[in-house]
């Protein structure tokens, strides 16, 4: 594994999550971030991760290569309308532009997954991440009618459609990547009688405002996701870098968005059931000196209450289970406390 500075395999201490990053100015010493340190001995790329067009005639094959390969990938022609894209990212620069005190009335609770705050993974870092998130697990209703008591229904609802619109792209998408595999609904035993798979869903919102030195500081620090995929809208501001490792040289790939597009990345338990097969890649965040950044993620999941191991049909008498099976709650426990070795500690070889 590729070392990152500042990481500790076990949770340190908690940063304090309600500092106000609009308005500071310098890089203190709790932002001393060193990009040309983390992951050591890692260069830049001006590379390109594949741009798939749902209607390409060839998009099974497009989409297993890109998943096999490095694990992200950008698509086109996926039907989300542009004017919910547009409304969704209206509505989140809302939020994050409001005074710190009022962001708070819709904090975070000790335990809870939804609600403001800063990256859930803050405390495996010496330093502090410089990003704010909003994270909705559920309706956020409950949440933003304490920021905005007469005037929060068009945020709810807006995000509400999104995430309507992301579950079914989806769907659509995880059954593209498995049938690239051979996979079809009869392996799936918790996939309903039309292959629909209703699993969990989570929508963050991330906010990277302005850097005074981006050169010391990181948005995200290097990370993967936990659930099956990953849909992300990154605005026009550049900043997602994935790590690329499987040639020579291990090298962070810059995400150059296409107009129109969303990304693409595979997600850790995606790699357990494909046994493997596909890439769950590190990726990371930058800040940027002139603008605030914005991003939308989807998270998309297994149901809680399924147990995730690799399908039998990936696995044989010359490649077994890689992984023991998990669920998804227990895989985020796993997460949580041990952060990027979590995957390798269900590891059966």
């Amino acid at each position: 594994m590729v070392p990152v500075s500042g990481f500790r395999a076990h949770t340190t201490h908690v940063h304090d999550n309600n500092q106000d990053l609009s308005s500071v100015q310098e890089v203190s010493d709790s932002f001393p971030w060193r990009l040309d340190d983390f992951p050591a001995g890692v260069s830049s790329s001006v590379e390109s991760i594949p741009v798939i067009n749902l209607t390409d005639p060839d998009i099974v094959n497009r989409i297993g290569h890109a998943c096999q390969t490095s694990g992200v990938f950008q698509i086109t022609g996926h039907g989300v309308p542009v004017g919910l894209i547009d409304r969704l990212e209206l509505q989140g620069r809302r939020f994050f532009s409001l005074p710190i005190e009022q962001k708070l009335k819709a904090a975070r609770r000790p335990g809870d997954l939804s609600g403001y705050g800063q990256a859930l993974n803050l405390s495996h870092f010496e330093k502090v991440m410089r990003s704010e998130g909003f994270t909705m697990a559920d309706s956020p209703a409950n949440l933003v009618c304490q920021v905005w008591p007469d005037d929060y229904t068009e945020f709810c609802d807006v995000m509400e459609q999104y995430k309507k619109e992301m579950k079914a792209l989806a769907s659509k998408i995880i059954w593209l990547m498995l049938s690239s595999l051979g996979i079809c609904k009869e392996d799936l035993e918790w996939s309903g009688p039309n292959g629909e798979l209703d699993g969990s869903a989570v929508l963050h919102l991330n906010w990277y405002p302005r850097c005074p030195d981006p050169n010391q500081a990181i948005g995200l620090a290097p990370h993967t996701d936990s659930p099956f995929i990953t849909i992300l809208y990154p605005s026009s501001t550049p900043g997602l870098q994935v790590l690329q490792d499987h040639r020579a040289q291990a090298h962070w790939l810059s995400v150059d968005r296409v107009p129109g597009s969303l990304v693409i990345n595979v997600g850790d338990l995606l790699h357990i059931l494909t046994n493997g097969r596909f890439r769950s890649p590190l990726h990371q965040a930058l800040v940027n000196q002139d603008k605030p950044r914005f991003s939308a993620a989807f998270f998309f999941g297994p149901p809680k209450d399924t147990s995730i191991g690799p399908l039998i049909k990936l696995t044989d008498a010359d490649k077994g289970p890689l992984y023991r099976a998990v669920k998804l709650a227990e895989y985020l426990g796993l997460k949580k406390k041990h952060y990027r070795d979590a995957l390798d500690l269900l590891k059966l070889t």
